[in-house]
């Protein structure tokens, strides 16, 4: 079975994918409806801009981001101006020997404030 690609764009309306769904306009709402339905998780690969939106409207449950290091100018940010507070927790890291870090992270209730910390506070 081939996943359907959904396509959040209000310029393009098709793909050679297949199947494919473009969805257009109000991308939350339409968002929002894809998750009260039964089915596979829903990915963002590769969107700053609409990862934007999605953390704006509380609809990021969980994030996997790949820090490479590397330096090539500006870029985007993934978190901009707009981006609501929210805490998230790590569920699982990984180094790999060329200093890529793969972490993935999921949503935990309201944010904490306070110092930074590299440790556990030992009980």
């Amino acid at each position: 079975m081939t996943a359907t690609k959904y396509v959040a764009s209000n310029t393009r309306d098709s793909s050679d994918w297949q199947p494919n769904v473009f969805l257009g306009g109000d991308i939350a709402e339409k968002i929002r409806e894809l998750k009260q339905q039964y089915g596979p998780d829903i990915y963002v690969f590769g969107s700053a801009d609409l990862c934007q939106t999605l953390l704006r409207n509380e609809l990021i449950d969980e994030m996997e981001l790949m820090i490479i290091p590397i330096t090539l100018g500006p870029g985007k940010r993934l978190f901009q101006d707009g981006t609501i507070p929210a805490a998230f927790k790590v569920t699982n890291s990984l180094v790999a020997p060329k200093g890529i870090i793969c972490v993935t992270y999921q949503r935990d209730g309201d944010v904490k404030t306070g110092a930074p910390q590299i440790q556990e506070d030992e009980e």
